[in-house]
């Protein structure tokens, strides 16, 4: 199921827009991983599987491309990353 934007961008003003932008670009981006590597999964055609898993993982690098945009603009999500990569190594005792 593909992930539809939950508000009008044109609505939203100021420095928040091309937040919201790069976070829309980041969730369509997942949405296309997502759905390649299902497909990938799918086929028994190798010459198939091959193009959808690197197409998907192109996308991951879209993901990181509009990530590392969206880290330049908002230092709470800096600050959250870091939080919750902190939270991970606590629970599971260390490096994952």
């Amino acid at each position: 199921m593909l992930s539809t934007i939950p508000f009008e961008l044109q609505k939203i003003k100021g420095p928040e827009l091309d937040k919201e932008i790069l976070r829309a670009g980041i969730i369509a981006e997942l949405d296309a991983v997502s759905l390649y590597e299902q497909m990938a999964a799918m086929t028994n055609n190798e010459k198939i599987k091959a193009v959808l898993a690197d197409i998907a993982k192109e996308e991951k690098t879209h993901v990181g491309e509009f990530q590392a945009l969206l880290l330049g603009l908002d230092q709470e999500q800096i600050n959250e990353l870091e939080k919750g990569r902190k939270e991970v190594e606590g629970l599971t005792g260390g490096k994952y």
